[in-house]
């Protein structure tokens, strides 16, 4: 395991190379240019930030953070503050062990997002993921609207080695959820993922869909824990920031997965949701093969930003 985890943070550390370019090569000629902390170094630090789509509101309590820790301090020299900025940062974005409550009792976990994300390739090796840590799960395909989601998941549940319940193109995903729930039941699994179709320029239908899921869900599986995950791109930044927004307005969301690190420059983006929504990003994806999703850890996303190596 701790090779599996050395291995991942190798993969964050390559898969947020172009992110460490446009944010962190920014922050190394700031405190190496400047030779005192004044409004200007603040400044410069503030512009990095926001550039690197960190978001205004987790800029702003991450300066706030870092002046008063140089004050506290009597910190005058700006090379000093890498490490502060560091820990300024990782604030930010803090996940507790209670966050990840749904993967150890009987839960329905809906997994929501626009197409192209990476949702059913996320539900897989979560499911992947789960299935490995001795967990009975359940797939259902209620996606019927998106031509071959079903066949995409059913791969994917074979990759993984866990059951599905798929219904027709084009069917009622009320119904895949039903016979999904009955499943679960029958098999005593311990979690059920629910895949479900990914459109957003309709809210008004992604609004009926959800609220019809989530009354089945309650009446069907009303002692089952209850967990709401976004799968996000990380490569369109603030553009995910909106997504997430829309659909926190349409159903009540408790957290993210953020996709495609490996290769963008927004990987900031991963600070900025949790600061500017208050939903924890609970999963990061750095490839494409099954192990390539692990929970997220604020140390490690930070230390692979900046490139700095931890040792167990």
């Amino acid at each position: 395991m701790a090779e599996e985890k050395k291995g991942f943070f190798r993969r964050l550390v390559d898969g947020l190379s172009k992110t460490r370019n446009s944010i962190v090569s920014g922050f190394d000629s700031i405190f190496t240019g400047f030779s005192s902390i004044d409004d200007d170094f603040y400044d410069e630090i503030e512009e990095t930030l926001v550039m690197g789509d960190i978001g205004i509101k987790a800029t702003t309590s991450i300066i706030d953070d870092l002046k008063e820790k140089v004050k506290e301090q009597h910190i005058k020299d700006p090379r000093e503050c890498r490490d502060l900025l560091m820990e300024s940062i990782k604030a930010q974005m803090n996940v507790c062990d209670a966050d990840y409550a749904f993967e150890n009792q009987k839960s329905v976990v809906l997994v929501v997002g626009v197409n192209g994300v990476g949702k059913t390739t996320s539900i897989g090796k979560l499911a992947g993921r789960l299935q490995e840590s001795g967990k009975k799960v359940i797939l259902a395909a209620a996606d019927t609207f998106r031509a071959a989601a079903g066949e995409q998941l059913t791969e994917w549940a074979n990759r993984a080695g866990v059951a599905i319940v798929s219904g027709q193109e084009g069917s009622d995903p009320g119904s895949v959820v039903y016979d999904a729930i009955a499943s679960a039941k029958a098999k005593d699994a311990d979690i059920l993922i629910v895949d479900t179709a990914g459109r957003l320029h309709n809210k008004k239908n992604l609004m009926n869909e959800l609220g019809k899921i989530n009354r089945i869900i309650d009446r069907e599986y009303p002692e089952a824990y209850r967990e709401t995950l976004v799968v996000l791109d990380g490569t369109t930044g603030q553009n995910a920031l909106a997504q997430a927004r829309e659909f926190q307005a349409v159903t009540p969301v408790s957290g993210i997965i953020l996709t495609k690190l490996d290769g963008t420059a927004k990987g900031g983006i991963a600070v900025a949701i949790h600061s500017e929504l208050g939903i924890p990003v609970k999963y990061i994806g750095v490839g494409e093969h099954i192990d390539d999703l692990q929970k997220f850890d604020a140390d490690a996303f930070v230390n692979a930003l900046f490139d700095i190596q931890k040792e167990d």
